[in-house]
């Protein structure tokens, strides 16, 4: 997508947003996702890489609590789709398996598993969508993801977090840059919708570091989809403890907005940006809170978008 042509499309924000690709794609269908725990974990938590996980992650933050407490995966599809139906007037739904390592077992348990969620609401399901890290992807597994592409929009999402490998380190990631590579190398010519996440505002990162994040992930055409997203300092991790005992610089609501201005630019243009910022549930956000709703953030960043006439891509 041409930087013009995107300017050109309905409720075009600044940048090529997920929301606009979704009602595009879909004839104008609301579509949302239902997010599945498969009870996974993550070989940096069981022993295989290490243990105790990334240092700013607690599984919980990111999970909605109505999701932990459903037993099964039955249960979670079901009740997420009614919930997704009534509170959002939703028409279609992707799975999404999102807590932990997505593919972190054998791939014969990865499709009972997969094939389950599918199972349930099946007119009404277009997409499954994997979350995991890219040290636990291979061939096997992404054939078994192409398998779907069939009948569903299917769409890897991978942890690249940050683009240094000494900052990966620092936070335990327990896997290097270079993991990522290999995996975007396995996809390169794959039917599969490929998306990285990253986290901007470690400490020890300058906004310089940051900036180059988007170089790296513009080299790579496979890559369709990015979340951005800031650190969060969340109860039940490594660097919420380190925090409460030394507190250390985050990004204020305005600090962020401003960054967001600066990297979008050097974004591609055509890259469909699913999220521009995360938010964890606030009895578990230690910093920074910035004491609004999700949409009132979304409005806050929108709006300092337009106002400085940002345009994804321009800086290309």
């Amino acid at each position: 997508m041409q930087v013009q042509e995107a300017e050109t499309k309905q409720g075009y924000k600044g940048y090529n947003n997920y929301g606009a690709w979704l009602r595009q794609k879909y004839n104008g269908q609301r579509v949302f996702k239902v997010i599945v725990d498969g009870g996974f974990t993550c070989p940096n938590r069981d022993g295989s890489k290490g243990y105790g996980g990334c240092t700013y992650c607690n599984v919980d933050s990111f999970t909605p609590s109505v999701s932990r407490n459903n037993p099964s995966v039955r249960e979670q599809v079901i009740q997420g789709v009614e919930r997704a139906r009534k509170g959002n007037k939703a028409d279609k739904f992707i799975i999404y398996f999102q807590p932990n390592t997505n593919t972190y077992a054998p791939t014969h348990y990865l499709k009972m598993l997969y094939d389950e969620a599918l199972s349930y609401h099946t007119e009404d399901i277009v997409g499954l969508s994997i979350g995991t890290r890219p040290d636990c992807i291979d061939a096997e597994k992404i054939a078994l993801l192409e398998s779907y592409t069939d009948h569903f929009d299917v769409d890897l999402e991978m942890g690249m977090e940050s683009i240094y490998n000494d900052t990966l380190a620092q936070i335990n990631r327990g896997c290097s840059h270079d993991d990522l590579i290999k995996a975007l190398k396995l996809v390169e010519h794959s039917k599969l919708d490929i998306c990285v996440h990253t986290i901007f505002g470690f400490p020890w990162e300058t906004k310089e570091m940051m900036l180059r994040y988007a170089a790296e992930i513009n080299r790579f055409p496979q890559i369709k989809f990015v979340k951005f997203h800031h650190l969060h300092i969340v109860e039940g991790s490594v660097m919420g403890v380190k925090y409460k005992r030394e507190p250390f610089k985050v990004f204020s609501l305005d600090e962020y907005a401003n960054f967001l201005c600066e990297f979008l630019p050097l974004v591609r243009p055509d890259l469909v940006i699913q999220r521009l910022f995360g938010l964890s549930d606030l009895e578990l956000l230690i910093a920074p809170n910035w004491g609004l709703k999700k949409s009132e953030i979304q409005y806050y960043i929108d709006q300092k978008i337009l106002k400085r006439g940002v345009v994804q891509g321009s800086a290309l």
